[in-house]
């Protein structure tokens, strides 16, 4: 780091059988290089990385997540596709961390306390937070003496009132266990949040807005004053939206029905996590553009997956408005919230009642951009604004590695 407290600081988004990366330059929050090391574990895995506006594609056998890192890190300082010289300059690694449960309100520094809270934690996402830990315990080995900081999903969402996050259920559920409302995506919840407040001109702490990420996993949040107060993923990922593959809300005596009919638990888990969403009800796939793709051909079940997705989230926004009384913007983002005009005018309309009123020719033209498309008559405003969860990581990791720098 220079004297003038520029920093690279590598952000790390580590999966079950892959790494994301980015490696950026702070405090100006540009992109030096960007990739993923896919198929870890298998002999066909491969690094992509892509620097300069330029892609090299690097076959290599993964064995774990170590051998991925190693990969990365190597690469980063490679004389012809490299963007540093040597990985020293690297002064700071940000984690993405899916579930921090109750203990973790904001992106912590790593230490092994903070390791065995996340351990702790698995329980509650056994798919994410095992992969995160691979991805840390890799870069401490790689990178020693560094500082490493957890960025948790469930972070923003600490705010949230426990009228919002207790369940109706026995109270010794919560005492004991924890079973509560969680909610996720908090790290893009809190980025678009904070985006559409520069983009309206106004501080972060002022601003009403309901933000809905829409992608292969789907979530809506109440955002009052730059505070989550309400969103719709709850003690795990399942519950909310209509997603991919994911159910969202439903009767939770089907499932006591379907245990009945001689369904066991893990096929139950199955149906709710795999086979349900877009993908149960059109029968046909769980990605939004083959639904749309096909519903343009006539195919009636893809337009009812369709139908149903957008008619949940616009009761979700109907539900949002009511909890925060007023709603200055709307914001859209996520793969599908970012790339489907379709959709988005399917949410919108007939919510002119409440402020919403969507521009076809704005909204039309803001596929994959950075856009306003609400009409200049509605009192709210509708944004569509790209997913960027690593900025996110990036700016607080820079932040927490740069105040212990100036201890």
């Amino acid at each position: 780091m220079s004297n003038n407290r520029d920093m690279k600081v590598l952000v790390i988004n580590a999966g079950s059988s892959s790494i994301k990366y980015q490696l950026y330059q702070m405090p100006q929050n540009s992109v030096l290089s960007k990739g993923i090391a896919e198929r870890i574990g298998d002999k066909s895995s491969q690094l992509k990385h892509q620097f300069n506006s330029k892609t090299a594609a690097i076959d290599a056998e993964f064995r774990n997540h170590e051998d991925a890192m190693h990969q990365i890190l190597k690469v980063l300082i490679d004389k012809e596709i490299g963007v540093v010289s040597d990985n020293s300059e690297i002064g700071a690694v940000g984690h993405r961390v899916v579930h921090g449960g109750e203990e973790f309100t904001g992106s912590v520094l790593i230490n092994d306390q903070v390791v065995g809270s996340i351990e702790k934690f698995a329980d509650l996402a056994p798919l994410h937070n095992p992969p995160n830990l691979t991805g840390i315990f890799a870069a401490r080995k790689e990178l020693p003496g560094i500082p490493q900081v957890a960025c948790f999903d469930t972070a923003f969402h600490a705010t949230i009132p426990k009228v919002a996050y207790l369940y109706a259920l026995p109270r010794e559920l919560y005492e004991n266990f924890r079973v509560r409302r969680y909610g996720f995506h908090g790290t893009n919840h809190r980025y678009v949040a904070r985006r559409a407040a520069q983009l309206m001109g106004v501080g972060k702490y002022d601003a009403n807005l309901i933000t809905i990420h829409l992608g292969n996993g789907c979530s809506i949040t109440a955002v009052q004053n730059g505070r989550s107060v309400d969103t719709s993923m709850g003690l795990t990922p399942l519950e909310g939206l209509v997603m991919g593959t994911r159910s969202g809300d439903f009767d939770p005596a089907i499932i006591f029905y379907l245990a009945q009919k001689g369904y066991e638990i893990e096929d139950l888990n199955q149906i709710c996590n795999k086979k349900s969403g877009l993908l149960g009800v059109s029968g046909r796939s769980n990605d939004m553009r083959n639904l749309l793709a096909l519903a343009d051909k006539g195919d009636t079940s893809a337009m009812l997956a369709i139908d149903i997705f957008c008619y949940r989230v616009k009761k979700y926004i109907g539900a949002y408005t009511a909890a925060l009384g007023r709603v200055d913007a709307v914001v859209f983002t996520g793969g599908i919230g970012e790339n489907a005009p379709v959709v988005r005018s399917k949410i919108c309309v007939g919510l002119a009642h409440i402020g919403i009123e969507i521009d076809v020719g704005k909204n039309n033209a803001a596929k994959g951009t950075e856009s306003l498309i609400s009409t200049d008559a509605g009192k709210v405003r509708l944004y569509v604004i790209g997913a960027n969860e690593e900025a996110a990581i990036a700016a607080d990791t820079y932040e927490i590695a740069l105040r212990e720098a100036l201890k």
